[in-house]
């Protein structure tokens, strides 16, 4: 291709274009149909496809009929189980949401039942969330005292609940749930660790039998409201307090260390308050400074429609707070969903959770509860007590129930020192620190968005360690973009493949020939920064040339299997890169251009302008092309001044 005497086996060929309408369907497919779910759709009769729709909305419709009788006594057992723990979470986490304790049990009644209808995982269990219980209470509490006008600050949580609802169950109708993609791995890890740290030591408040505490989420505000009552501390609630955290801690290292001891860990929780509210209750604590939550109301839930708060001067706090907890409930719901899922080999579908998530908390707003999720240690619970489907959340909701009609006297004497204690023990297990390690072992730059996102919540706010976060995300994000590597590449010894002479020092470099590759698409964001760095590649390796007295450069092979798209300012790159290689009386060949790339550069005439001959298919043909004329420029010195005047 390059002259008339070497023939190249293999011709880049331009793929035919598309029109313009259908280009743009394929691509909208990919954006929000990457799994093809009409695919089931397709030659079936208009009833089978109204049923199959149905299933689609409402998986409950497509397992129920294949439901036995053997997998309901497993979902019974896990259950029970998880009402067990979801009571004591129930109440512990409204307490930490500023909300009455009641709220935290009609949480874990209706939303369950919504979900276990809408939802696709089969271990997933359902119920109120200590971070949205934080993120809430930090939020609307600055525009509403939970203390001083608890019905302005309910109506809010319910608000803000509703549009945490409204908020997910579009991401998951309209197919947008790549944006909670945003939130990496190392951000969630550092955040849900800032925010453990902070609820374990405003649970100080309780564990001291503290009154009157600071609002701030901040270390300093906290440590600072801990340390300047001293002499308001109360011993009777602190030795009780490390006493059912060091039983809660126990059980949970027992249970982790051997499978048998599993049990223990579950019940865990429910015996404290069991244990606690009986020693109250027979010694008389309450008057001698152990708090007590004192009493509950029997009954379900009221409803709560009429209390959202849409005419309300703080309905903007209330959307943005519902739009944060709503992602973060998503963010965590769905890795755990997927997590578990994994265990078992089967896939949950992420557009049908946030529509589930996000239907189970409208519901919810309108039945006096507040923002639910899929918590890990409550999902943990589900899938080691051998959940087969999400029937055991109907357990679940049917034994808060009995509790709601029946028990909730029962819990008036349980001391605020146990629900301390309880939060603690969950909070502690989301602090991971071994990620943090992993992190730090295996990419500093998550480490460092780890960190930004630990810090911000630890020193500042949870919303300020949560802008850190995906502000540092979203910065490696561009980085990627804007700075993508480019590598030098050799031949490897003995055989036909090139890479990265960094990578494998033993490659060889060609005489005479510079071999770059691209990793990354070539837009706008990074055009410029890649035409330079190619200029700095070519200099470079001339300077190396001239020091060390070998061949001097001729030809740049630029290596375009890596670049899968590329847009008009990519475009303009090239051009410029040409005509900089042409002044230097050097020759700019492509190698193994990708569909799309080749395609466009068709339509701008870039093909024209490069020449079809200097296209290769893969770089060892680019390589013995360029070798060939360098052979025999060496071998025909008039070949140099033919080809010139024949444009070759």
């Amino acid at each position: 291709m390059g002259n008339a005497d070497y023939e190249c086996s293999h011709k880049v060929a331009v793929p035919p274009s598309k029109p313009f309408l259908q280009s743009l369907k394929s691509g909208l497919k990919e954006t929000f149909f990457p799994d093809d779910p009409f695919r089931q759709f397709k030659n079936q009769p208009p009833s089978r496809k109204v049923l199959l729709g149905l299933q689609y909305l409402v998986p409950i419709l497509e397992w129920a009929p294949r439901y036995s009788f053997q997998f309901f006594k497993s979902d019974l057992i896990a259950g029970i189980t998880i009402a067990s723990l979801a009571v004591p979470q129930g109440i512990s986490y409204a307490s930490l949401a500023s909300l009455p304790p009641i709220i935290g049990l009609y949480s874990s009644f209706v939303p369950p039942l919504v979900y276990a209808m809408l939802g696709s995982s089969r271990d997933l269990a359902v119920g109120t969330v200590a971070v949205a219980s934080l993120l809430m209470a930090s939020m609307l509490g600055k525009v509403a005292n939970p203390t001083e006008n608890p019905q302005a600050y309910l109506q809010l949580a319910f608000t803000a609940t509703f549009f945490a609802g409204v908020l997910q169950a579009s991401l998951g109708i309209f197919r947008l749930g790549f944006i909670v993609d945003f939130l990496s791995h190392a951000t969630i890890v550092g955040f849900m660790g800032g925010a453990a740290t902070i609820v374990c030591l405003q649970q100080l408040k309780g564990i001291l039998g503290l009154v009157h505490f600071t609002h701030e989420t901040d270390v300093v505000s906290v440590m600072r409201s801990v340390f300047a009552q001293t002499h308001k501390w109360r011993w009777e609630s602190a030795v009780l307090g490390c006493c059912f955290l060091s039983f809660l801690l126990l059980t949970r290292y027992f249970g982790k260390r051997k499978a048998a001891f599993f049990w223990v860990n579950a019940m865990a929780p429910l015996t404290s308050v069991v244990l606690g509210s009986i020693l109250v209750y027979l010694t008389h604590a309450e008057k001698h400074g152990v708090q007590v939550i004192g009493h509950l109301k029997k009954g379900l839930n009221p409803p709560s429609a009429s209390e959202l708060a849409f005419g309300s001067p703080h309905l903007m706090t209330a959307i943005k707070t519902g739009f944060i907890i709503g992602i973060i409930g998503l963010a965590e719901g769905i890795a755990v969903g997927r997590s578990f899922a994994m265990f078992k080999n089967y896939h949950i579908d992420g557009n049908k959770e946030m529509i589930a998530f996000g239907m189970m908390n409208m519901a919810g707003s309108c039945t006096s509860c507040y923002l639910t999720a899929g918590p890990f240690s409550r999902t943990a619970v589900n899938f080691n007590a051998g959940c087969k489907s999400a029937v055991s959340n109907v357990v679940m909701a049917a034994a808060v129930m009995f509790t709601l009609l029946f028990l909730t006297p029962l819990f008036h004497y349980t001391p605020l020192v146990v629900l301390s204690s309880i939060i603690i023990a969950a909070m502690l297990g989301l602090i991971d620190y071994e990620a943090v390690i992993h992190l730090w072992k295996i990419d500093k730059f998550d480490f460092i968005v780890c960190m930004g996102a630990y810090l911000g919540v630890v020193l500042g706010s949870v919303e300020i360690g949560l802008i850190i976060a995906v502000t540092a995300s979203l910065v490696r994000i561009l980085l990627f973009v804007a700075r993508p590597r480019t590598f030098a590449l050799g031949k490897i010894p003995n055989s036909g493949i090139y890479r990265s002479v960094e990578q494998y020092p033993v490659a060889d470099k060609v005489p005479g020939v510079l071999i770059l590759q691209i990793d990354a698409p070539i837009y706008f964001a990074n055009a410029n920064y890649l035409r330079e760095r190619i200029s700095r590649w070519i200099y470079e390796e001339e300077d190396r040339l001239k020091s060390t007295g070998e061949t001097g450069l001729h030809y740049i092979i630029l290596d375009m299997s890596a670049i899968g798209s590329i847009d008009t300012s990519g475009i303009s790159m090239l051009e410029e890169v040409k005509k900089n290689t042409d002044r230097k009386g050097l020759k700019f060949v492509l190698a193994n251009p990708r569909s799309e790339v080749i395609k466009k550069l068709d339509k701008s005439k870039f093909i024209e302008t490069i020449g079809q001959e200097w296209i290769y298919l893969t770089v060892g043909e680019a390589v013995g092309a360029c070798s060939f004329m360098l052979h025999r420029y060496k071998s025909n010195p008039n070949a140099v001044e033919y080809d010139a005047q024949n444009n070759v």
